[in-house]
């Protein structure tokens, strides 16, 4: 009887957990899963907002997290069985952006993104 109680609860729960999970969200979980395996190629650039400079930029197969020391950790697949694994230091003038330029098989749209780094036009001010 209790082990009934049980598979019923942890069946509901599943119920409730895929019921309520969008395409986008069962979508946006697999294609990390996916990333952090190596499986599709990625771009990130890390921009300065203070200097509005781009300061790095980095292209392959590769896995992103962050960690407690305030670091973007980027673990970057450069052979069959090897691995380089890399610290970008973020602070309150620093943010990064990371594309996934090659995709996977679970998404066939494509999309593209532009970086508007421009800054406002000289004005002359006249006395």
């Amino acid at each position: 009887m209790k082990s009934k109680i049980i598979t019923i609860l942890a069946m509901t729960t599943l119920i409730f957990i895929l019921a309520g999970c969008s395409e986008a969200d069962k979508v946006n979980a697999n294609l990390s899963k996916q990333a952090d395996y190596f499986e599709c190629e990625r771009k990130i650039t890390v921009y300065n907002a203070r200097t509005d400079n781009i300061i790095l930029e980095a292209e392959g197969y590769m896995s992103i997290s962050n960690n407690r020391h305030n670091e973007l950790v980027v673990t970057v697949k450069t052979g069959a069985n090897e691995y380089k694994k890399n610290y970008v230091y973020l602070n309150d003038y620093t943010m990064y952006a990371v594309e996934d330029i090659t995709g996977t098989h679970t998404e066939p749209y494509h999309y593209k993104i532009y970086w508007h780094t421009e800054v406002l036009p000289d004005v002359e001010v006249k006395p």
